[in-house]
């Protein structure tokens, strides 16, 4: 192979890497909601404590079924153990994280805003917009919620930086208020 081909293979390679890196970064991408629209949008939206968690694979890619308890409802009808689907897990070594898609531990609770269509599973609506983690603190039995996608930077497009948004270390009971106060705007 001469120079000039090596370099148009090499041009050629890198230009299908830069393809490949956009559809795979569009893939995953999504568009930041206010806590009243996700409110609005999610069909069910309740406190779950996670069951387990089982990964399968399914036209070549790797999901994952979470079994919760429904520990207290806000918004919908769930039965009392529901199923909620994601991408990635793990199938023996094989082990596939999607950005942003939750994930969670036996025990762990959270509130989930949770969205289906008739016939489809459970998913959880914005991934890590709609996963709010519950936290106990140890010594005085307060808890708190904080919001996955709080710990991820975004653009500001008005002021041109990366900002950090959504919910972090919010009392229990202020949590509990904001989201009875979503959920009435959305009935209007």
């Amino acid at each position: 192979m001469s120079y000039v081909e090596r370099r148009r293979f090499l041009w050629a390679l890198l230009l299908a890497a830069l393809v490949l890196l956009a559809i795979v970064a569009n893939a995953t991408t999504f568009a930041r909601m206010r806590f009243e629209d996700a409110a609005r949008r999610a069909t069910a939206i309740a406190r779950l404590r996670c069951l387990s968690a089982s990964s399968f694979r399914e036209n070549g890619e790797i999901w994952t079924d979470t079994r919760f308890a429904v520990v207290e409802q806000a918004k919908g009808s769930l039965p009392a153990i529901v199923s909620v689907r994601m991408l990635g897990g793990t199938i023996g070594n094989l082990h596939s994280r999607v950005e942003d898609a939750p994930a969670f531990r036996p025990e762990e609770e959270a509130y989930l805003f949770l969205w289906t269509r008739e016939g489809e599973p459970l998913r959880v609506l914005g991934w890590s917009q709609g996963t709010f983690r519950i936290v106990r603190d140890a010594r005085t039995g307060i808890e708190s919620v904080t919001q996955d996608s709080a710990a991820t930077p975004i653009f500001d497009q008005k002021t041109h930086k990366f900002v950090h948004e959504g919910i972090r270390n919010l009392p229990m009971a202020t949590f509990r208020l904001k989201l009875s106060r979503a959920l009435e705007g959305s009935t209007h």
